[in-house]
């Protein structure tokens, strides 16, 4: 009985030691993450396979590096100059992701902030040579899908072998000093209201061209009609209404004649 707490000793300290490199072991790899393992004393970050989702057992003396392999966003303000000069601030998000069976390459070559070390200087170097070749006018304005276009494909070029991609750059906002900015405004304001001086000035034009088409048709209509009805067709018309007309048991009509036109002479009343 006296060696039992002799031998249960060790064994309670095997077992909490067996414990604690068990725990050290067993790594959990979580959705949308990958993991890559480090050797400290076997070559370090292994680079030519990394580990899905899912529970991995490594070695206690090794660990397992666990990253996001899936597509994740930043957002930045960045302080840039227009073509002329002027200092503007970019608010944009842009999308990316690593390239899942390189991740330990990524690692390796870029550490494992590879986003600060990588990323973002990529990012401010192609929006400063992007929105260097704008005015503040076509910042604030009309450009914003070609300039994201042309940040992204900066971006990209930056990236080319880096194991990282850029899937998505958004422009959200360019904030412009206070008086430039009113003053683009109150052109674009301007530029707006002649827009749409000139489109009621044009939609009037038609409609006056219109209604003088109408009138040139009617009276060219009026003309033809007026060149057909010759003396003869005159007469036979009259003489027909005439005959028509005495046939009605009101009427006193009594033909004597025609006159010289060829016209009946009528004598009667109704």
């Amino acid at each position: 009985m006296d060696r039992l707490p002799r031998i249960a000793l060790p064994a309670v300290f095997i077992a909490i030691v067996l414990i604690i490199l068990l725990s050290k072991s067993i790594v959990r790899i979580g959705p949308g993450e990958g993991g890559v393992l480090f050797r400290p004393a076997g070559g370090g970050v292994v680079t030519d396979k990394t580990y899905g989702e899912g529970w991995h057992i490594v070695a206690p003396w090794n660990d397992m590096l666990v990253h996001k392999v899936r597509q994740q966003s930043i957002s930045d303000e960045m302080n840039v100059l227009s073509v002329n000069g002027l200092e503007v601030k970019v608010n944009g998000t842009i999308w990316f992701e690593p390239e899942y069976k390189s991740l330990g390459l990524l690692i390796k070559t870029k550490g494992e902030e590879y986003i600060i070390e990588l990323l973002d200087p990529a990012i401010n170097a192609a929006a400063r040579s992007v929105v260097g070749r704008y005015t503040p006018e076509q910042l604030y304005s009309s450009k914003r899908d070609v300039i994201e276009q042309e940040i992204l494909d900066e971006v990209r070029k930056e990236l080319d072998g880096q194991y990282l991609n850029v899937k998505r750059v958004l422009v959200e906002d360019v904030k412009l000093p206070t008086t430039i900015k009113d003053a683009i405004e109150s052109k674009l304001k301007q530029e707006q209201q002649s827009l749409e001086y000139e489109f009621k000035l044009v939609t009037a034009q038609k409609e006056a061209e219109k209604v003088r088409i109408e009138a040139q048709g009617k009276a060219d209509a009026n003309k033809i009609l007026s060149a057909s009805l010759t003396d003869k067709i005159l007469q036979d018309k009259g003489i027909e209404a005439t005959l028509e007309l005495s046939k009605s048991p009101n009427s006193k009509i009594v033909v004597v004649g025609s006159s010289g036109d060829g016209l009946p002479l009528i004598l009667g009343n109704n």
